[in-house]
């Protein structure tokens, strides 16, 4: 008779309560991911997913276990959070202030100091979904401190959660039920809510869904449910030690594999999230294969300790940095210095700040020091970002002046136009370049009877004007009003603005359906409106790194309303670059050739819609690519005057100097059309 072999020892995973050196190298290891990621990949890793789960896990078991035992104590649990984040927030803050007043251009003074009293209020995560913030831009254009988003969703749960688990805990108990079962399923139904809206909302606004609290509640939750389920789990040690190594190969390959920049925080945000959890559910396996010893090491162990300061330093480092060196790429090299600078202040953070305040005896041993400590480093920051942006607003105060012969702008490029002053200064001033984008007042503006998506702006000019223009399309039509303002103020013209940024006037939006249905709903309006004309853009992407192309889906509408009666006017795009001139003369000089670029890489000799057959009758084109560029180039400045507040939009004081032209032109087609 022969003997089985023995089965495969099954051991309880370690109980959570316990200390899990693991969890500290699973920390070291989404940070690495994190930094390694941004810096030489450009890519994001999935390691903040994993910061989440983390985060939940262990909050969610250390609130169930305070309210088997008693009540859940609010002062303590929130002065822990304030004594372990902020100093360290604190930190980086008051030194990217420091480094940003420095390094950082004018244009984005203003704008970083918001985001940073954002941060230290731990909102910077609905600041960025508000401003439909791009967070994979390239590394020269992107925020110093956009990365506080993560931090930000983390406060708000460590505030929430809380109240949360301890209102639930008390009803339960109130009414005899038990507490590990019914929290199980209300975690469940949370992780389930939020995923399902998350899945929703990226595939509507990825970009508003990243930053999103709500779309980020169920890696949290499920994070909760491995804490309360893990210590009831019994696997064997060969399944364990599978286990960990799946999910320590999962997070490495997540960044690699998935496009996460436009499909996070979706439904693939769960490979992070359960390759963590695979690797919380190994726990410690007590042999050298597993993935627990290498987590458990004591290199990824330091690292565990300082990755939060590491996370917090490793981004503001890596754009200063490519503000250094002027490219958007920092290279093999550049990115090992980036990573040694990070990491030696993120180790100087942990060490003289986060681990005296942690261990102090005095200040920090009481609830009420933690929240004194805490409320002194937050005051710091805020008085020192305050008084930077007060200082910001008011380099940004500029009024143009009307006819200013110092300042002729485009004048200056019109046939026997006048000659620029050598010696002005040029306007406007670098900071207020984020506010030179006309735009109307909200008195100005209604939304639409047929969709409230679509915005409907008028400035009563005159009381019976002699045409009714529409301007309709994205930014590059709409900065025109700037320049059609005033010349219809002079011809008695009446404007209407119809714009969305982001959706020109089109048929074609096959990703967009926002854009798709705002179209539809302005050609409504247009045709309802009957107006003397539509003002809108003849082509688009005048790049050194694209050609310019007129859309057929252009095309289609202007046959629409070629159908109706209604003539077209429209304009050539202006230059597209791949960095800011305005930064560029900013730093450099308006006059330094490397600011300038040569016109025949933004224009053809011909126009786009040259090649296009078979155009509708009713449109007139108008090319002002030769007041955006001289003969040989496009220069940051014309007849001193800026002409961009960034890499695609003319300022609004440069338009308003173009607008005798566009009063000429369109008023020559007006008189034409009838």
């Amino acid at each position: 008779m022969t003997q089985s072999p023995p089965a495969p020892p099954v051991t309880p995973v370690p109980a959570k309560t316990r200390y899990r050196p693991e969890l500290q190298g699973l920390r070291a290891l989404a940070c690495a991911l994190v930094v390694i990621y941004h810096v030489w990949l450009d890519r994001v890793s999935g390691g903040v997913d994993v910061f989440f789960f983390v985060t939940g896990f262990l909050i969610t078991g250390q609130l169930f276990r305070a309210s088997l035992r008693d009540r859940v104590r609010f002062r303590a649990t929130w002065g822990r959070f304030v004594k372990r984040l902020v100093p360290s927030m604190a930190t980086v803050l008051v030194g990217t202030v420091v480094a940003a007043y420095f390094l950082l251009p004018e244009t984005r003074w203003e704008q970083t100091a918001g985001e940073i009293v954002a941060s230290a209020l731990f909102f910077e995560n609905w600041q960025l979904a508000a401003q439909s913030a791009d967070y994979f831009a390239q590394h020269d254009q992107a925020s110093v401190v956009q990365h506080f988003w993560s931090l930000s969703i983390q406060g708000q749960f460590y505030l929430v959660w809380p109240l949360l688990i301890a209102a639930f805990a008390f009803v339960v108990k109130r009414f005899g039920g038990n507490l590990h079962r019914w929290l199980f399923g209300l975690l469940t139904v949370l992780t389930a809510g939020s995923l399902a809206y998350s899945v929703y909302l990226t595939a509507a606004d990825q970009q508003f869904a990243y930053f999103m609290s709500a779309t980020r509640v169920w890696e949290f939750a499920l994070g909760g449910l491995v804490a309360l389920a893990i210590d009831r789990l019994a696997l064997p040690r060969a399944i364990r030690i599978l286990l960990g190594w799946l999910g320590v190969a999962g997070l490495v390959l997540c960044g690699l594999v998935l496009q996460v920049g436009t499909m996070f925080p979706g439904y693939v945000a769960l490979w992070p999230v359960v390759a963590a959890a695979l690797v919380l559910v190994a726990g410690q396996t007590g042999t050298v294969l597993g993935a627990d010893r290498m987590l458990s090491s004591r290199p990824l162990n330091y690292l565990g300790n300082v990755s939060f300061s590491l996370y917090l330093w490793h981004w503001p480092v890596l754009l200063f940095y490519v503000l250094l060196r002027d490219r958007p790429e920092v290279g093999l090299r550049g990115g090992a210095v980036v990573i040694a600078v990070s990491l030696a202040l993120a180790m100087l953070t942990y060490h003289l700040v986060e681990k005296p305040v942690l261990r102090a005896k005095v200040d920090t041993r009481t609830v009420w020091g933690s929240y004194r400590v805490g409320a002194a480093m937050l005051a710091v920051v805020l008085a020192v970002a305050g008084t930077w942006q007060l200082a910001a607003v008011e380099r940004a105060t500029f009024v143009q002046k009307e006819d200013d012969p110092a300042h002729p702008g485009a004048q200056v490029l019109s046939p026997g136009g006048p000659h620029a002053d050598g010696d002005a200064d040029p306007i406007p001033p670098f900071a207020a370049l984020p506010k030179q984008y006309d735009n109307f007042t909200a008195e100005q503006c209604r939304h639409s009877d047929k969709n409230e998506i679509v915005v409907i702006c008028n400035e009563s000019l005159h009381p019976n004007p002699t045409r009714r223009v529409v301007v309709a399309g994205d930014s590059h039509s709409q900065q025109f009003n700037a320049a059609l303002r005033p010349a219809a103020k002079k011809a008695g013209w009446e404007i209407i603005s119809m714009g969305r940024g982001g959706c020109p006037l089109t048929t074609e939006a096959p990703n967009n359906p926002e854009c798709t249905a705002w179209n539809e709903t302005v050609m409504q309006e247009i045709l309802e409106l009957e107006p003397d004309a539509v003002f809108t853009m003849a082509s688009r992407d005048a790049h050194p790194l694209r050609d310019e192309v007129t859309p057929a889906g252009y095309v289609e509408q202007w046959r629409t309303l070629e159908e109706a009666g209604i003539p077209v006017i429209a304009a050539r795009d202006n230059p597209r670059f791949n960095r800011s001139l305005a930064e560029c003369a900013e730093k450099r000089g308006v006059d330094h050739p490397s600011c300038s670029v040569e016109r025949d890489k933004v224009y053809d000799p011909q126009p786009s819609w040259t090649a296009v057959e078979n155009l509708p009758q009713n449109v007139s084109f108008v090319d002002f690519s030769d007041y955006f560029c001289t003969p040989t180039e496009c220069p940051p400045m014309i007849g001193n005057v800026l002409v961009y507040l960034d890499n695609n939009h003319i300022t609004k004081a440069y338009m308003k100097t173009l607008a005798p032209v566009v009063r000429e032109r369109m008023a020559g087609i007006l008189d034409r059309v009838g």
